[in-house]
């Protein structure tokens, strides 16, 4: 078959496969290759055994695999090919060096940059995929244009705001698709291009332009302002339980006011996952950088709440169970930082546990999806043990710790539950997915968080 344009992804992690399988669905026209140096991950791509969790993904990736999309580890045969490129490779946070535990490390996406400049022959839309900071696309222009080879390369910046666990959904159905140009015919030309892409499936009207700038600022900024919103949420979550206030009517009531909105007002043992927490750091670092230190302290101070309330969970589970967890079993209800995903990067779970494990306590850990990656996040096993059977991870426990929304645990048995478990029972809801008056009335002393714990003894 013939296509009409070649699409290559460097980088075939949570970001860069939902994206381009998305886009193979809907441009059959279009040759879509993701490629990668991690040769046990594109061997999963190409298997039944998908490296990522995401509802709907597998099927998508069946219905095209093979015809118009592509897995490889052949980065220069896919660079050398494409006409354009969407770089997607990882750009943690810096542990070392200047800016070592907020910026950005940008070492792989350089490489990835000079490797595109080695390999290319003909001319190139370059697209930043990674979440970067501002002007980074300055940067990548400065290499790509260092050899004069003939070959032009226009750099674009389009940001995703994908939720892991809504991925697909996001993908298919986008509030929004961001893409940041230069303000030259040029680079105009080259955002026409990509936006014609994703106008096979995306209603124009939802595809905004923006200089390069503003789109690279715009993803640090929303992410920021969601974890703001957590944050804030969470802070009165601790109030609500010193004053017997309820979080959810506090939520839903403010959540009416059409300036605010209901999105994000959900309390909980705190947020995770690879990207709030790093833009976060990413953005204050570069607000620092540019002497706004005022600026800095403000959002930096999203992140410090968030682990307070990691802190202040674990804090009352170990006053209200007798201010010893020592010995003690808890179940942990969900490992992933998130309902609907594998992914355990920077979940509470792993915060949580470890506290747990600092006190001395028995762990028994159950999650439908994150199993395997929870075995990496706590690397000593000693106190640990890792249990796919909710009912088997209770059995014997002393508290139950729910860590993860999963909507399985909100149709456990728990009648069977406490029946297998020590008494007094307890039960933590981190998430407040589960029914506190009808677990009370079963016999767990139950603790969610913001609003009043229903015991059966005198606090």
């Amino acid at each position: 078959m013939e296509f009409k344009k070649r699409i290559l992804c460097i980088g075939a992690g949570y970001v860069g496969g939902p994206t381009m399988a998305v886009i193979a669905d809907k441009c059959p026209h279009v040759r879509v290759e993701l490629v990668d140096i991690n040769e046990e991950r594109i061997r999963r791509w190409n298997s039944d055994n998908l490296p990522i969790y995401e509802p709907g993904l597998d099927e998508i990736v069946k219905r095209n695999r093979g015809k118009n999309l592509f897995f490889t580890t052949e980065v220069e045969r896919g660079i050398e090919e494409s006409d354009i490129i969407f770089v997607s490779v990882n750009t943690p946070t810096k542990t070392f060096g200047q800016g070592a535990g907020q910026a950005a490390d940008l070492q792989y996406w350089e490489k990835t940059a000079r490797q595109i400049l080695k390999c290319s022959k003909s001319d190139k839309i370059v697209i930043e995929k990674s979440t970067l900071p501002v002007r980074t696309a300055q940067a990548m222009e400065r290499i790509l244009n260092s050899k004069p080879n003939g070959v032009r390369f226009d750099v674009l910046s389009n940001p995703e705001f994908l939720a892991e666990g809504t991925a697909i959904e996001d993908l298919l159905q986008p509030d929004r698709i961001l893409i940041g140009c230069r303000e030259t015919e040029q680079g105009r030309a080259a955002c026409q291009v990509v936006e014609d892409v994703y106008a096979e499936w995306v209603d124009r009207s939802h595809i905004l332009r923006t200089n390069v700038w503003s789109a690279e600022l715009s993803k640090l900024v929303a992410n920021a302002f969601l974890a703001q919103r957590i944050s804030s949420i969470n802070s009165i979550s601790a109030l609500c339980e010193k004053t017997e206030a309820n979080i959810d009517e506090v939520a839903r009531a403010i959540g009416h006011d059409s300036r605010i909105g209901s999105k994000f007002l959900k309390s909980s043992v705190g947020f995770g996952g690879s990207c709030f927490k790093k833009d976060i750091l990413n953005l204050v670092y570069i607000c620092r950088q540019n002497g706004l230190n005022d600026v800095a302290h403000y959002w930096e101070q999203v992140v410090g709440i968030n682990e307070w309330q990691h802190n202040r969970f674990v804090s009352r589970m170990i006053a209200e169970m007798f201010n010893t967890v020592a010995g003690k079993t808890i179940a942990i209800l969900g490992f992933a930082f998130k309902a609907d995903t594998g992914d355990t990067r920077e979940s509470p779970a792993i915060h949580v546990c470890k506290r747990l494990l600092e006190e001395r306590a028995v762990l028994r850990i159950s999650d439908p999806k994150a199993l395997d990656n929870a075995k990496l996040e706590l690397v000593d096993p000693q106190g640990v043990e890792y249990i796919e059977d909710p009912y088997e991870a209770v059995k014997g426990a002393h508290a139950i710790a729910v860590l993860t929304e999963w909507n399985c645990y909100k149709t456990l048995d728990y009648q069977k539950i406490y029946d297998a478990m020590e008494k007094p029972a307890f039960i933590f809801d981190g998430r407040n997915i589960l029914d506190a008056e009808a677990l009370h009335k079963i016999g767990f002393n139950v603790y969610p968080i913001g609003k009043s714990p229903l015991r059966h003894f005198e606090g």
